[in-house]
C-alpha cells in the first residue's frame, strides 16, 4: 500500500508532463505554419490590420461595459420609479449604440480582410512548394499524405480563419476579463472568488476528459471525408473505363465502403460530443442562477440595488465567458487542432520531398550539358527491391535518334522518367540539356484545361507569337485538319480528354512537339493508339526537323527513324546496337 501511495504522485506528474509536452508540440506546429506569413513581405499590411482589429476589440469591450452599466441603470430607475434617471439612461444607451454599430461592423469586415489576405499568401506559398521540384509528383508515392488537394484548398482556409478567430477571441477575452473584473470586484468580491474556482474546474474537466479523444476523432473525420470525396472524383474521371468493364457494382461498393468509414467515425464523434454538450450546458445554465444566489442576501437586506444585482450578473457572465473560453469553444478548438496536425504533416512532407531531391550520394546525379548522355547508370525501383538497369552508359548525340525496346516491365518507361529527372532511385549520372530543350510525350497525353489553342501551345502559352493560320497548318500536319471546325474553332473550351479519342490526343501532342521544336524529344509509346500510316506520317514530320528522338516502342516499323537501339532485358542487363545490326524480337 505504501508503494502505491508513493507511486500515485509520480503518475500524476507524468500525466501533467505529457499534457505539457503535447501542448508545447502543438504550439510549435502552429508557429511553424503561421510564422512565415507574419515575417513575409506582406507583414506590414498584416500587422497593420491586426492592430486595427485590436483597437476595434478595445472599442467593443468599452461599449459592452457601458451597455451592462446602463442595463443596471434601467432596472434601478424602474425599481425606484425615477423617470428622469430612466430616460437619461436611455439617452446614454442610444449614444453608446451609435458608437457600437460601426465598431462591430468594421471589426468583422477587417477580420475577414485579414483572413483572405493570409489565406491567399499561404495558398500561393504552399502551391509554390507543391509545384516546385515536381513535389506533387513525388507525393503520389507517399501514402502518409492523403488528399493534398484538400489540405491546400480547405485546411489552409480553416487554419487561417480559425487562427484569427481564436487569436481575437483570446485577446477579446483578456480585455473583457480586465474590464468586467473591476466592475464585478466593486460589487461583490465573493462572486470573483467563486468565478475563478468555477472557471478552473470547467477548463480542467474539458481538457482532461474530452481533449485527446475529440482531437483524434476530428482528425480522422477530416481524413475519411476527404477519402470519400476522392473516391467519387475517381468515378467521374474514369467513368468510361468503369462502364466498359461493367465495374459499377465494384465502384459502388468501394464508395459505400468509404462512406461507411465516415459514418462509423462520425457516430463515435457525436457520442463524445453528446457527453461534452451535457457538461457544457449544465455548466452554462448554472451561471444563470449562481450569481443571484450569491448576492441574494445583500439585495434582500437592501444593501444592493436591484440594478446593481443585474449589473453584477452581467459582469459575472462576461468574466466567466472570458475565463471559460476553452470550455465554450472546445469542440471547434479540437477540430482546429486536428487541422493544424494535417497541415503540419503536409508541410513537413513537402520539405522532405525537396530535401530528398537535393540530397547527394545514393541517388542519380543530374547535370546540364549540350547533349544527352547516361554515365554508369544503375536504376532501381522506388523501394529498391528490384534492379532495372545495371551500369548503363550511352550518348545520344545530335540526330542520333535512339529507340528503346524490351519486354513489358523491363524498365523502359522508368529509364525515361530517370532521364527527365522524375526518378532518382539509383546511382550514376545523367547529363541533359535544359528542361525547356527537352519535351516528353507520354502514352496518355495530358489535355490541359482551356481551349483548343491552349492544347497546342501547352505549356508555353505564346498566343501572340503563333498565328491562327500557323496553328491550323500544324493541325493539318498531324492529320487533324477538321478538328477545329468540328468543335467550334480554336477558342472552343471543352473537356478535351473526353471529347477526343486517345489517337487524336496523341496526334495533338505531336502538334505540340512540332511547334516547340526542342533539342530532344522523349516519346514513351507516344503512337501506341495510332495506325501505322499515321505513325509514319508523324515520325516523317519529325525527321525533317532538328529534334533528336528517344523513343520507347514495341513496333519494328519505327526502326528506320532511329540510328541506334537500346534493348533492355528486364533483369538489369542491356544491349546497344546500331539500327542496321538489330533484330527486333519484341
Amino acid at each position: 500500500m505504501l508503494g502505491q501511495i508513493h507511486h500515485l504522485p509520480a503518475t500524476g506528474l507524468a500525466k501533467r508532463t505529457d499534457h505539457a509536452t503535447r501542448a508545447g508540440k502543438l504550439w510549435k506546429r502552429f508557429l511553424d505554419i503561421a510564422k512565415p506569413y507574419w515575417l513575409s513581405r506582406e507583414k506590414w499590411k498584416a500587422w497593420a490590420l491586426l492592430s486595427v482589429l485590436v483597437c476595434l476589440l478595445l472599442g467593443q469591450t468599452w461599449t459592452n461595459v457601458l451597455f451592462n452599466e446602463q442595463t443596471g441603470e434601467f432596472a434601478s430607475a424602474l425599481a425606484a420609479k425615477d423617470a428622469d434617471r430612466f430616460w437619461y439612461a436611455i439617452e446614454i444607451f442610444i449614444y453608446v449604440l451609435i458608437a457600437a454599430v460601426p465598431i462591430y461592423a468594421f471589426y468583422y469586415y477587417t477580420r475577414n480582410r485579414l483572413f483572405i489576405q493570409w489565406r491567399s499568401w499561404m495558398t500561393h506559398h504552399y502551391l509554390d512548394k507543391y509545384f516546385g521540384g515536381c513535389a506533387f509528383y513525388a507525393l503520389n508515392a507517399n501514402t502518409a499524405i492523403d488528399n493534398p488537394d484538400q489540405r491546400i484548398s480547405e485546411d489552409i482556409s480553416t487554419f487561417t480563419q480559425q487562427s484569427l478567430y481564436f487569436l481575437l477571441l483570446m485577446l477579446g477575452s483578456v480585455l473583457q476579463l480586465i474590464a468586467f473584473s473591476e466592475v464585478l470586484w466593486s460589487i461583490s468580491r465573493e462572486l470573483v472568488v467563486f468565478l475563478v474556482l468555477y472557471a478552473i474546474f470547467g477548463t480542467v474537466v474539458s481538457v482532461l476528459c474530452f481533449g485527446k479523444v475529440l482531437i483524434g476523432l476530428n482528425f480522422y473525420q477530416l481524413k475519411r471525408e476527404a477519402d470519400f470525396r476522392f473516391s467519387l472524383i475517381r468515378v467521374r474521371e474514369h467513368a468510361e473505363s468503369i462502364t466498359f468493364h461493367r465495374g459499377e457494382q465494384h465502384e459502388s461498393d468501394h464508395v459505400r465502403g468509404r462512406f461507411q468509414h465516415v459514418f462509423v467515425n462520425f457516430n463515435r464523434l457525436i457520442r463524445w460530443q453528446l457527453n461534452l454538450y451535457l457538461f457544457q450546458y449544465a455548466y452554462a445554465f448554472l451561471t444563470l442562477m449562481l450569481p443571484s444566489v450569491i448576492v441574494a442576501d445583500r439585495v434582500l437586506d437592501g444593501e444592493l440595488e436591484v440594478g446593481s444585482a443585474i449589473q453584477a450578473a452581467g459582469a459575472f457572465a462576461a468574466v466567466l465567458a472570458a475565463l471559460t473560453v476553452i470550455v465554450d469553444n472546445f469542440e471547434s478548438l479540437s477540430r482546429f487542432v486536428a487541422g493544424v496536425d494535417r497541415l503540419n504533416t503536409f508541410a513537413a512532407s513537402l520539405a522532405r520531398t525537396h530535401m530528398v531531391r537535393r540530397k547527394p550520394g545514393r541517388q542519380i546525379e543530374h547535370r546540364r550539358g549540350d547533349t544527352l548522355s547516361v554515365e554508369h547508370l544503375t536504376l532501381h525501383t522506388p523501394n529498391y527491391d528490384r534492379t532495372l538497369l545495371k551500369d548503363l552508359t550511352l550518348t545520344v548525340g545530335q540526330r542520333e535518334n535512339l529507340l528503346i525496346v524490351g519486354p513489358s516491365g523491363g524498365g523502359k518507361s522508368s529509364l525515361m522518367r530517370a532521364i527527365s529527372g522524375l526518378w532518382t532511385c539509383g546511382s550514376g549520372r545523367i547529363v541533359s540539356p535544359d528542361a525547356d530543350q527537352m519535351l516528353i510525350l507520354p502514352q496518355h497525353p495530358y489535355m490541359a484545361v482551356g481551349n483548343l489553342r491552349c492544347q497546342l501551345l501547352y505549356p508555353n502559352q505564346q498566343e501572340r507569337l503563333v498565328s491562327d493560320g500557323e496553328l491550323m497548318k500544324l493541325l493539318d500536319m498531324v492529320n487533324l485538319p477538321d478538328i477545329a471546325e468540328r468543335f467550334g474553332g480554336l477558342d472552343a473550351e471543352l473537356d478535351w480528354g473526353k471529347v477526343l479519342s486517345l489517337g487524336e490526343q496523341q496526334r495533338l501532342a505531336f502538334a505540340r512537339l512540332l511547334l516547340a521544336r526542342p533539342r530532344y524529344a522523349l516519346l514513351d509509346e507516344a503512337t501506341s493508339a495510332l495506325d501505322v500510316a499515321n505513325e509514319a506520317g508523324l515520325y516523317s514530320q519529325l525527321a525533317t526537323g532538328h529534334t533528336t528522338l528517344v523513343s520507347v516502342s514495341h513496333r519494328p516499323t519505327l526502326l528506320k527513324y532511329h540510328v541506334q537501339v537500346l534493348e533492355l532485358s528486364g533483369n538489369g542487363d542491356w544491349h546497344l546496337d546500331a539500327t542496321s545490326d538489330h533484330r527486333f524480337a519484341w
